[in-house]
């Protein structure tokens, strides 16, 4: 089992940033992709960003393209996301998830472990 703590979730006006962390515990020795996510109310979670346990491989949402950067530390078993240029259409809840699989995901189906999401609120 692999608990996920995310954290960095706050308000913050359009154009400006903020950076989400995610560490992860328990049995953290496995090679894990990870992912972020995000859910607005009312709205299906929808992917935002995934990182390879290499670090070397990242995927990205188009509608964050240019305004977000994953990163991870493995030493710290954390996952990053920065994010820039925030809009109020990026507020929502966001979410840190890990994978087992052997390709890196990008649906929700593709991840194993959750956590309990912070809070994104960009005004405008």
């Amino acid at each position: 089992q692999v608990q996920l703590v995310e954290s960095g979730g706050g308000l913050v006006q359009a154009g400006g940033s903020l950076r989400l962390s995610c560490t992860a515990s328990g049995h953290t020795s496995s090679s894990y992709s990870m992912g972020w996510f995000l859910q607005a109310p009312g709205k299906q979670r929808e992917f935002v960003a995934a990182i390879a346990w290499s670090g070397v491989s990242t995927y990205y949402a188009d509608s964050v393209k240019g305004r977000f950067t994953i990163s991870r530390d493995n030493a710290k078993n954390t996952v990053f996301l920065q994010m820039n240029s925030l809009k109020p259409e990026d507020t929502a809840v966001y979410y840190c998830a890990a994978s087992t699989r052997t390709y890196i995901p990008r649906e929700r189906e593709g991840y194993n472990y959750w956590g309990q999401g912070t809070q994104v609120t960009v005004s405008s």
